[in-house]
């Protein structure tokens, strides 16, 4: 498999938390570190490694990797539960519970790519908040599958384009990594008097 032209899962969170963010990170390659990216690492450090365990009837395959040839994606499930032919990804975020689409949709890509790869229809995930310490259920309607599928073309389509403006959503900026970089308050500033 020939993969540098496929998009890796956790570039599709950060294309949906913000556009500017995907082209600085996996166009331009820029990282930084602050406390919600170190909290996070921190938080993930005892599921980062390959592991298959079974608990009662459920097998449980910690750090899973997946791709899709048709969607030209690719990643690590932070794990995926087994029982009987029921398949379900699981991703650990660090934050609290509520509607994170970015999360959303880096959970669908995960389960559309084991789907491929299994052959299984997967009804639904889950994403463990270690902020409220409980797992959310996503369900995998077609609505999601769609417009994760769109969410995936965009992003891949945005790589061959210029960087995209700053987002207006001012407390996704003050919690980004990037903000030093990107400068979004700046770049309004100076795109209004243009």
């Amino acid at each position: 498999m020939d993969d540098r032209d496929f998009l890796p899962l956790a570039y599709l969170n950060a294309w949906e938390y913000c556009p500017r963010r995907f082209y600085w990170e996996y166009v331009l390659g820029e990282m930084v570190d602050n406390e919600h990216i170190l909290m996070g690492r921190h938080l993930h450090r005892n599921i980062n490694e390959v592991e298959v365990r079974v608990e009662g009837d459920r097998t449980i395959h910690q750090q899973q990797w997946v791709w899709s040839d048709r969607l030209r994606v690719k990643g690590i499930i932070d794990a995926v539960e087994c029982q009987g032919d029921r398949w379900v990804p699981i991703e650990y975020k660090k934050g609290r519970m509520a509607k994170h689409f970015n999360d959303f949709f880096q959970l669908c890509a995960a389960a559309l790519c084991l789907e491929e790869r299994t052959g299984e229809a997967i009804e639904y995930g889950e994403i463990f908040y270690h902020g409220n310490r409980r797992r959310q259920r996503v369900e995998f309607t077609p609505q999601l599958r769609c417009t994760t599928e769109q969410a995936i073309e965009q992003a891949r389509t945005a790589v061959d384009r210029s960087m995209p403006p700053p987002i207006e959503t001012r407390s996704k900026c003050r919690d980004c990594s990037l903000q030093n970089i990107c400068l979004p308050k700046e770049v309004r500033y100076l795109q209004r008097q243009s």
